[in-house]
């Protein structure tokens, strides 16, 4: 249990310090917010016509629009522009709550991947390294990599994510787990 334990929380460390590195001191994600000189402008059209916080799709449908509708739209908006845009009513600059869930959330993918090397018979530093890159890479496919299909993105960032710190985790793991 405390092997359990200690390679957890070390583990969640590691993920939780390259998310700082990764978003604040390397910018690897920098790619992905652009700048405008017109944001002025823009946030005080958005804050016109936006009533209700949310993400929003444009151009969209109304809700409960059927199958011919979005047929409709999507066939009249080809080739023009389209958005999509995340929008609040206050920007908020605290982060410790921020900072707690997001720390909270790499214990649980550190127990899961614990718990799962814990399972083969035979661990070694190679079986736990691809493991936790494999881990790394599902995550990254099955959503960021996903949604950059989708909504045209950049997702090079979260791909880093995927392969640095869990390349990381996977060679401590790969270490600590197999000791007697």
């Amino acid at each position: 249990m405390t092997k359990q334990l200690i390679g957890t929380l070390v583990s969640a460390v590691i993920l939780f310090i390259w998310q700082f590195l990764s978003w604040s001191a390397l910018q690897v994600h920098k790619s992905e917010f652009t700048y405008t000189p017109n944001q002025d402008s823009i946030m005080q059209s958005l804050s016109k016509y936006l009533t209700e916080e949310g993400t929003y799709m444009l151009p969209g449908v109304p809700p409960g629009s059927g199958y011919e509708q979005e047929q409709a739209l999507m066939e009249s908006q080809a080739g023009k522009p389209w958005a999509t845009v995340s929008y609040h009513k206050s920007m908020s600059t605290a982060m410790g709550m921020n900072m707690l869930r997001g720390f909270a959330i790499d214990i649980v993918a550190a127990f899961f991947l614990v718990w799962l090397l814990l399972k083969f018979a035979d661990l070694n530093l190679k079986t736990a390294l691809m493991s936790a890159v494999a881990v790394g890479f599902i995550g990254y496919l099955t959503i960021p990599y996903m949604n950059s299909i989708w909504f045209e993105g950049d997702s090079i960032g979260y791909l880093i994510d995927a392969v640095v710190p869990w390349s990381v985790v996977g060679v401590w793991l790969g270490w600590w787990l197999p000791r007697k």
